[in-house]
């Protein structure tokens, strides 16, 4: 029997996504015939091969569950299947683990029935939540001889035990198992803890969480693929909702994802999915690439064609892979791929900013088709390119670049709010705190802007260039000196007229100062009276007045303070919870404390939901590590690879988590042994070289300084690559 699901393999750039929503497009109507008649059912249609039968005897159920690997992919191909169905069929956009969460919510009654959970409405905890009370539960058993052998500060032991109880979920390996699987894996390794110990945990905690009603990704995994998707009453509900399942890129799915398509195929549904040999971003994240590529079997296979010939990716893979795995061969490169050599990072930077802007001032090419990539990418390197290129008048967008939320001003000078208004806070608060909050707090009234671009992302540096405030940095450190009065209770601010020379502030710093004053006093009686619901409210209030006032405000600054509110809203929602089950004698603000010390430690960033700003795409260099540009699915014409010769090319770095081959299901609990290490970054840089060649259309900067950030020579797995460059660009040219 001929299946109906589809399997497309394809490169990156190949087209995979545009065959994928043609499938689906072939699925609701056929050649033709009147779109209407699908869904108004008319009797008079005649069933053609190219549509499943069962397309036609549920027209009117929701039926199609579409999945992409991450969030920003998702809302895309949701964008485009809307757009290629005129919108009137009704599609579910998710990420594999957007869905798992949704049903383990959706359906928490059946779980709370079948493992006799407190009956409850679960709340999800956050990553930073998370590891704060993990940390909290853990501590006693976390002592200084267990620290020693890890090898590691007690917040990365903790992330990392955390990590294990998330890929064994992906994996579809039950808590209990990963003892077992931790001690094959590593075998006669001393350098690490004993598995039993980290299972005994991971088992703690999520018992504990289950207690309280409290999901994590790992948790909300773990229930779906051993509990709902075992459960036969939700089995029939999963497959009366699901008709169709469309998934994007498979290869960076978690093994769990083909347990819940093997279900739908079983039940009668059909499914396209789309494959790229040469993608696992997420491998080493829960991704299992391999073990989701054996739902080929069940599909008709459809292998799309690569790029041209006379592409770059074409012209340059194969000579780029055989130079790096077999360094001895003498080749050299097409004068598509340009060498900027230097001897110092620092020159490095100056040298490819400079070349980037004399390339878009000459109009050889635009800012939006111009990408720079690092395999990582410090704050050092972050602020040279941007301040080199925004001086040049040339924007720049960095791709998910997740500062903590405590490094912006707006959001300590709120933090410094709360700590004049609240009892109790007042260890936190110090001199400096109070001259950056009232440089931030007496803000001009900015009259609107083009709204255009205050919707787009704006750069931090012109973002503060254009906001003016009434008092100077100068002037608020005269007022922080004279006027403010330290106490471990009640800090406090007196009156202008506390400095002799208040005469020196000048009429708009003085009256901008005694408004704040005023609204500060205003605070603290209310809150005295419990007039003020929660610290949400208050800061809600303290942006409203000071930092809203009727403007836009830039990009970086809504997002960081949408972040700020979210954060806190779930904060607090948790420790309600919390309180709930368990009361603790605490002091009544010993949570404001807890929060603000937790922002504090630089665990959370600004990335709200939605992510991205609404209108159209900035015309903007982009900015970006490996990881973040393959995982966005962009493409440009020039790239910027920064840093050629570093060693961290072929490591997973970050985007790699302890444990993560143990989990893999082609090799579960097998010993990882150095060979396979090596064997593992060797795959790894062929799937990059051949990733990032498929996004790029015309050129290709190989960005090399002899030595790294610390000194050392840079010899990475890329140098060769270096060295075979024909058009090399000298400090001179440059100059």
């Amino acid at each position: 029997m001929v299946s109906h699901s589809v399997w497309i393999v394809g490169t990156s750039r190949s087209g995979k996504t545009a065959r994928l929503v043609e499938q689906f497009c072939n699925w609701v109507k056929s050649e033709n015939q009147y779109i209407e008649s699908f869904y108004t059912k008319k009797t008079g249609r005649k069933k053609t091969g190219h549509v499943p039968e069962f397309l036609y005897l549920k027209q009117t159920e929701p039926g199609v569950l579409v999945l992409a690997a991450n969030d920003d992919n998702r809302r895309e191909l949701g964008d485009i299947i809307v757009t290629s169905t005129l919108g009137k069929y009704p599609v579910r956009a998710k990420t594999p683990l957007g869905f798992f969460q949704d049903e383990v919510i959706l359906f928490w009654p059946l779980l709370i029935n079948s493992l006799n959970l407190k009956a409850q409405f679960p709340v999800r905890l956050r990553p930073e939540t998370e590891q704060e009370l993990a940390t909290k539960l853990w501590r006693p058993q976390l002592d200084e001889e267990i620290l020693r052998i890890a090898g590691v500060n007690e917040s990365r032991l903790v992330r990392r035990i955390l990590d294990l109880l998330q890929l064994a979920a992906y994996s579809g390996v039950p808590c209990e198992d990963i003892a077992q699987i931790l001690a094959r894996g590593l075998g006669e390794n001393t350098t690490t803890l004993e598995p039993e110990f980290l299972a005994s945990l991971l088992l703690d905690w999520r018992n504990w969480c289950l207690e309280r009603g409290l999901l994590t990704y790992g948790i909300i995994t773990e229930l779906y693929s051993q509990h709902l998707l075992n459960d036969r009453n939700y089995q029939q509900h999963l497959t009366k909702r699901y008709q169709a399942v469309l998934a994007d890129d498979v290869d960076d799915y978690p093994s769990v994802a083909r347990l819940l398509f093997e279900l739908l195929l079983d039940r009668g549904a059909v499914g396209a999915f789309s494959y790229n040999p040469d993608g696992a971003v997420r491998l080493g994240l829960g991704a299992d690439p391999k073990y989701l590529e054996g739902l080929a079997e069940r599909c008709r296979v459809e292998i799309l064609n690569g790029p041209p010939p006379e592409s770059l990716s074409e012209q340059l893979t194969k000579q780029m892979v055989e130079l790096v795995t077999e360094p001895m061969v003498l080749l050299s490169l097409p004068k598509t791929v340009y060498s900027i050599q230097t001897t110092s990072r620092a020159q490095l930077l100056r040298q490819t900013a400079e070349e980037i802007a004399n390339a878009i001032q000459s109009q050889q090419v635009q800012p939006e088709e111009v990408a720079i990539i690092a395999p990582g990418l410090d704050a050092i390197a972050r602020y040279s390119l941007v301040e080199i290129l925004i001086k040049q008048n040339i924007p720049v967008e960095s791709l998910n670049d997740q500062r903590p939320l405590i490094s912006s001003p707006i959001i300590r000078a709120l933090l410094t709010m709360l700590a004049l208004v609240y009892p109790g806070l007042g260890r936190l608060v110090d001199r400096d705190a109070v001259a950056e909050m009232l440089v931030v707090l007496s803000r001009k009234q900015q009259l609107p802007e083009n709204s255009t671009d205050a919707m787009n992302r704006v750069s931090t540096t012109d973002a503060m260039n254009r906001i003016s405030t009434n008092i100077d940095p100068v002037r608020a450190g005269l007022i922080a000196d004279y006027c403010f009065v330290p106490h471990p209770d009640r800090p406090n601010l007196l009156p202008v007229s506390t400095f002799e020379r208040w005469d020196r502030i000048g009429y708009a710093a003085t009256t901008a100062y005694n408004e704040i004053l005023e609204w500060l006093e205003q605070q603290r009686s209310q809150q005295e009276l419990r007039l003020i619901p929660s610290p949400i409210s208050l800061l809600d209030r303290a942006i409203q007045r000071f930092l809203w006032n009727g403007s836009n405000l830039p990009y970086e600054q809504l997002a960081a303070l949408r972040e700020l509110l979210e954060t806190a809203q779930h904060y607090w929602e948790i420790d309600t919870r919390l309180r709930q089950i368990a009361p603790v004698e605490t002091t009544p603000h010993a949570t404001i404390i807890e929060f603000i010390q937790l922002l504090r430690r630089g665990t959370i960033t600004a990335n709200p939901y939605p992510v991205r700003p609404i209108g159209g795409a900035r015309k903007a260099v982009t900015l970006a590590t490996i990881f973040q540009y393959r995982s966005s699915r962009r493409s440009h014409r020039w790239h910027f690879w920064l840093d050629a010769g570093s060693p961290l090319w072929a490591k997973g770095g970050a985007a790699t988590l302890f444990g993560a081959p143990f989990f893999l299901r082609d090799r579960l609990g097998e010993l990882w042994t150095a060979e396979d290490e090596k064997l593992a970054e060797e795959q790894r840089l062929q799937r990059i070289l051949t990733d990032l060649l498929s996004r790029v259309s015309e050129r290709v900067y190989l960005c090399h300084s002899d030595l790294a950030v610390n000194g050392q020579e840079q010899l990475g797995p890329l140098l060769p690559l270096v060295n075979a460059c024909v058009t090399v660009i000298s400090e001179a040219n440059v100059n």
